[in-house]
């Protein structure tokens, strides 16, 4: 059925497409060992072309072989003729001359095959030539294309970390985990605290709080007066009870141990 046809069709391109980008990711993972498979099989390629062409050259050399050896014979048996005729022995030189047309003629058979298979050797070596160049440069541009890989893939990872993102297990970014984290657990303190202070007179809890202590600048007053103080007045010496203030209950110069024996 059509429909069935174009359903199955359509799976097919999914499956491909997904089985591509599985290779693709693959092959990414494993640049390096893709890269140097890849030469590999270039040169593998490359031992192919090269037993091929030998057949090939090897077809050639064999039919070549094969022809200068009718050359030689039809010019061997036009020697032979000479020879004859130098000997007044027509029927022999004519012999000969037989011979050397047999010769010809298989010169003349193979000659068109012998000059195909030539050409064709030539552009075997020629092509396994310009592969042989295709298969080094392509060694050079694979040491390239590594080292080109290896430092795009540095470069990647030395943004990502400086950007926060990338893998998971970014350092960088488990860092800037851990900092909202620390501010929302900050966040939610303050919340709380505010919470907490809800239905409360701040000012007047202040003003009750300055009343109930001494401030430092109080205290600092009440000393240099109480200073001031001592240092402008003399006290007054002191009296004992029962006494007049202008007079002694001892005499001048007299001790008073003295006095309390008289």
């Amino acid at each position: 059925m059509p429909f069935l046809a174009d359903v199955f069709s359509r799976m097919g391109r999914v499956m491909r497409g997904r089985a591509n980008q599985g290779v693709d990711a693959l092959e990414d993972a494993n640049f390096e060992s893709t890269v140097k498979q890849t030469v590999a099989d270039m040169k593998e390629e490359l031992n192919r072309v090269v037993r091929a062409s030998a057949v090939a050259m090897s077809n050639y050399n064999r039919l070549d072989a094969e022809y200068q050896k009718y050359v030689r014979q039809s010019q061997e048996w036009k020697d032979r003729a000479g020879l004859a005729l130098d000997a007044n022995n027509e029927d022999l030189a004519k012999r000969a001359l037989a011979k050397k047309a047999e010769s010809d003629k298989q010169v003349a058979s193979m000659q068109q095959a012998v000059e195909a298979a030539h050409q064709t050797s030539e552009k075997l070596k020629q092509q396994v030539a310009e592969l042989k160049a295709k298969i080094d440069e392509g060694e050079r541009t694979a040491t390239t294309l590594v080292a080109r890989k290896n430092a795009a893939m540095a470069q990647r990872k030395v943004s990502e970390a400086m950007a926060g993102v990338g893998h998971a297990d970014n350092a960088f970014a488990a860092l800037n985990r851990f900092e909202e984290s620390v501010s929302k657990e900050e966040a939610t303190a303050k919340a709380f605290d505010q919470l907490a202070s809800v239905g409360k007179d701040d000012d007047l809890e202040k003003q009750f709080a300055a009343l109930g202590g001494h401030s430092v600048d109080a205290e600092l007053e009440a000393l240099k007066k109480e200073r001031q103080l001592g240092k402008g007045t003399t006290p007054p010496p002191y009296i004992p009870k029962g006494l007049p203030e202008g007079g002694s209950s001892l005499s001048a110069g007299q001790p008073s141990g003295e006095k309390a024996q008289a």
